[in-house]
């Protein structure tokens, strides 16, 4: 077996050496034989011809004793390989055309697969991650399911379909209160939370359940990114004391890399829930928290939710009566929970990226047929030397894998750029983006991919038969090669014009967003985020006085014309909800049925109005004097006071707005004024109805968060260097966040704007690659059709023309492409329309736009090869035919 192994290898080797050692082989032997001939009494030239005879051809025994090998297939495959290398170096520019395009084709598959992967295909970071769930209620309040104390535990007793059940109860600040303090982000957590999603700490262990109790010593989860960059990845840092907002805490493990949250939330430190399960059982509706569970073995998530019926309808008897038909119980798997957002434009991302690679495909099968169709005569020749159609075809497909090879190997440097790019222009909040990696399975994708193309050109290519005409022809012409060409031109224009419009459609969608009306004037307008911690700021006094102090510094800055504080600003991200049954006006009853649907509502100072430009419609709203006084004060938004009181006036009128809370905790509010509708719900939903609470020089109306807001004409720059020192003149270790109020509404955009950019990205990149297409296809054709534009020329035909015969022939491929992509994009155009604002899927000023441009780029794409047929000299064209 060694033996047949050093044999094979020098015969490819040392391949000269073996040849030139058979050679001299088989002269030995021939000699012998004619010696013997000799001998016997013939004559030299007789002995020679006998031997030659008796011996036969030479070259077929060479190739018998070359196939006893068994290394012919590979020396073939090697010669083919040289043979297409030295056909690409004599014609570059085609091997470069159909490389670029591969690269352009698979990298762009490449780099979106490694985005959706994450989000489609690949298991999430927990042990046997398809079992875990997402568990709870959903309510007009809360799209999200969520679950409350009063009901969770009486679940997690009594539930049947799980394996385990557990709950966190959200992230929020905490400070790291040691040298050099760090504000952190914590979660609370169930101490079963770890083992129910499958995870171990990679140093230390889980919390242990008696940790998980109210008034225990504190212990600590640290997160690696904390581990590596805080303690250095000291292996000792188990057992280790630290202080989180001034309270003693023992670090009992680090978790794992990878490790995440079941809401992907971003955490650098899990401690215990410490809840009192007893008072939590005894509360009505107790804590929110967000539950998940394990499911036992071949139970589906729908025989989960109808074996948790019975428990559902026993919690609900504890609502309200008129929150109980809007309260339904969702058991959903946990990658659903996560990505249920952005599942379906995962989906169209990975189709938009498989409609340009099917264009590029496309576009390399049309190069290749166009270079069969030139290498006609040569197959011919080779065919009539005794290759066979097998041999050719061979030929053909190797051909097709050096290119492709090197069109993935560019590929893959290319979907690494992209994905640099993809992940630079992302917005906050898509974890799975910042976390895709050009990895063993996005290899293997690319692989695959080139493989498939390969095989793919190298059919298309070698299948083909050779004409016998093509060996006395001048010039080679197939009819059969055209008309495939065509086809392939008219699909890429239906591709190409099938993104251009999903690309269009985005494309006004995020004009409409960008320019639509918030309601409110975000000129001017810079923001100051502040939590403050609980160790220098235990008690609600503490953080009114440090607030009012800072308010009044503000005040008299240079430039500064208005100073206001709320809890949160719209137009989108965090503030407080509530329910529209849960308002009443004095003397009046309640909603009868229903909650009305959710009421957004804020704390702010009496300035917030002018700081933000929202018109006052009716009454003068908060006033300074108001601020010390022992009533309490509102503004309602126009929508939320239509509502409220239809046809009347609303103002000094007295509204509770926490119906159902004992009276101590409902006290009335009076109307001060109506202000103008403010977009607060995000960018992409319309205004929600919603109230403004005064917040007064009274404790028990601040907390430890607050958004300081300063309308200044001066630079942003130079104010917001300004409020960090005043703040941190107050106090020097207090995390700021600063932005304008143009930036935090650009973030909202962000997402929209990305997904923008990328449905144009591949947009232009199908379409160039339709309009090469289109212009390849015209020039090659214009080179076959030379001596007939020669004829034409000749008899009287003018440059115009030419030029109108060629856009005419160019348009019996364009329109029927362009046809099939309306109704490839009219009958698809619902995938877009969640991702559309303020313009309809079937929008015909954009499918208008979309055809115009594509009908623009490909005339000129035509226009090139069509003039430069104009200046052939008809005398010298029918001279050389």
């Amino acid at each position: 077996m060694l033996s047949d192994l050093y044999i094979r290898a020098r015969s490819l080797f040392r391949r000269g050496a073996v040849e030139g050692e058979l050679e001299e082989e088989l002269r030995f032997h021939l000699d012998r034989q004619i010696e013997k001939y000799i001998r016997s009494g013939l004559t030299r030239d007789e002995a020679s011809r006998r031997a030659r005879l008796e011996f036969g051809a030479i070259d077929q025994i060479k190739q018998v004793c070359r196939e006893a090998r068994g290394v012919t297939h590979l020396e073939m495959l090697i010669q083919d390989a040289r043979y297409a290398l030295r056909g690409f170096r004599r014609n570059p520019m085609f091997a470069v055309a159909v490389v670029l395009t591969l690269m352009l084709g698979i990298g762009s598959t490449s780099a979106v697969f490694s985005v959706v992967d994450r989000i489609l295909f690949r298991p999430l970071p927990y042990r046997d991650s398809d079992r875990l769930v997402s568990v709870g209620l959903v309510a007009p309040i809360e799209p999200q399911e969520f679950m409350l104390g009063g009901s969770y535990y009486d679940w997690q007793d009594n539930q049947k379909p799980f394996v385990a059940m557990t709950s966190e109860t959200g992230v929020e600040p905490c400070d790291l209160t040691e040298v050099n303090p760090l504000r952190l982000d914590c979660a609370r957590v169930e101490s079963n939370f770890l083992p129910t999603l499958g995870i171990a700490p990679v140093l230390g262990r889980n919390f242990l359940p008696s940790e998980d109790r109210p008034n225990t010593p504190s212990v600590a989860l640290i997160s690696y990114s904390l581990w590596r960059s805080r303690f250095h990845m000291d292996r000792s840092v188990a057992g280790k004391l630290i202080r989180i907002d001034e309270k003693p805490t023992e670090i009992v493990g680090v978790l794992p890399m990878d490790f995440e949250m079941p809401r992907l939330q971003s955490v650098d430190v899990l401690m215990p829930e410490g809840l009192d399960v007893a008072a939590q059982r005894r509360a009505n509706p107790g804590r929110p928290m967000w539950a998940f569970a394990r499911l036992k073995p071949r139970v589906a998530p729908e025989q989960a939710k109808a074996q948790l019926e019975s428990l559902f309808e026993y919690s609900l008897r504890l609502a309200p009566g008129a929150f109980r038909k809007e309260v339904h119980l969702t058991v959903r798997p946990l990658r659903d929970r996560q990505f249920h957002e952005v599942h379906r434009a995962a989906w169209i991302l990975l189709g938009l990226v498989a409609a340009v690679l099917l264009i590029a495909c496309a576009n390399v099968a049309s190069l290749l047929i166009a270079r069969r169709s030139g290498r006609e005569r040569e197959m011919a020749v080779r065919a009539a030397l005794g290759a066979g159609r097998l041999r050719l075809l061979q030929q053909a497909i190797t051909e097709s894998f050096a290119l492709s090879g090197v069109g993935a190997v560019a590929g893959v440097m290319f979907a690494s750029l992209l994905l640099r790019v993809f992940v630079a222009m992302a917005p906050e909040g898509m974890p799975f983006l910042s976390a895709a990696r050009i990895d063993v399975r996005v290899l293997f994708l690319t692989l695959c991919a080139s493989l498939l193309c390969a095989f793919g050109f190298g059919l298309v290519a070698g299948l083909s038969r050779t004409r016998a005409d093509a060996l006395t022809s001048r010039t080679s012409v197939s009819r059969r090669h055209a008309q495939a060409r065509q086809v392939l031109v008219i699909a890429q224009i239906a591709a190409g014009l099938l993104l251009l419009a999903g690309g269009a459609l985005l494309a006004r969608s995020f004009w409409n967003l960008e320019r639509q009306n918030l309601g409110m004037n975000d000129q001017n307008v810079l923001t100051a985020t502040i939590s403050l911690g609980q160790p220098g700021y235990p008690t609600p006094e503490r953080q009114m006085a440090f607030f009012d102090q800072l308010q009044h510094n503000l005040r008299y800055g240079p430039g500064v014309s208005v100073v206001a504080i709320s809890d949160s600003l719209p137009p989108g991200g965090y503030r407080h909800d509530t329910l529209f049954a849960s308002l009443r006006v004095e003397g009046r009853a309640q909603l009868p049925t229903g909650t009305g649907g959710n009421v957004a509502w804020r704390w702010v100072t009496p300035d917030y109005f002018r700081a933000l430009d929202i018109p006052l419609i009716e009454g003068n709203g908060f006033k300074d004097d108001e601020l010390t006084s022992s009533d309490r004060f509102v503004v309602l938004s126009r929508s939320l006071a239509e509502r409220m009181f239809p046809g009347q006036d609303a103002l000094r009128q007295q509204v509770h707005v926490a119906v159902g809370a004992p009276a101590e905790q409902d006290p009335p509010y009076t109307v001060v004024g109506i202000a103008a509708d403010v977009k607060n719900g995000g960018l992409a939903v319309g205004e929600e109805p919603e109230y403004y609470r005064l917040r007064r020089n009274r404790a028990e109306d601040w907390d430890r968060r607050a958004v300081v807001i300063v309308k200044s004409n001066l630079p942003a720059s130079t104010m917001e260097r300004w409020m960090r020192q005043q703040i941190a003149a107050l106090d020097p270790t207090l995390p700021v966040e600063t932005d304008t109020l143009q930036e935090r509404v650009a973030k909202l955009a962000d997402q929209p704007r990305f997904e923008m950019l990328v449905v144009v990205y591949f947009a232009f990149t199908g379409l160039a690659l339709a309009i090469v297409g289109l212009y390849g296809l015209t020039s090659f054709l214009m080179v076959q059709r030379k001596p007939e534009i020669g004829l034409r020329m000749a008899l009287g035909a003018s440059k115009g023309n030419i030029v109108r015969l060629v856009l005419r022939d160019a348009m019996r491929m364009v329109l029927p492409g362009t046809v099939i992509g309306l109704a490839l994009a009219l009958a698809l155009s619902r995938t877009w329309s969640s991702m559309l604002f303020q313009v309809g899927p079937h929008d015909p000023a954009t499918y208008l736009c979309a055809t115009a441009l594509l009908g623009v780029v490909t005339v000129l794409a035509v226009l090139v090869p069509a003039t430069a047929a104009t200046r052939v000299d008809p005398i010298v064209t029918l001279r050389v035919e």
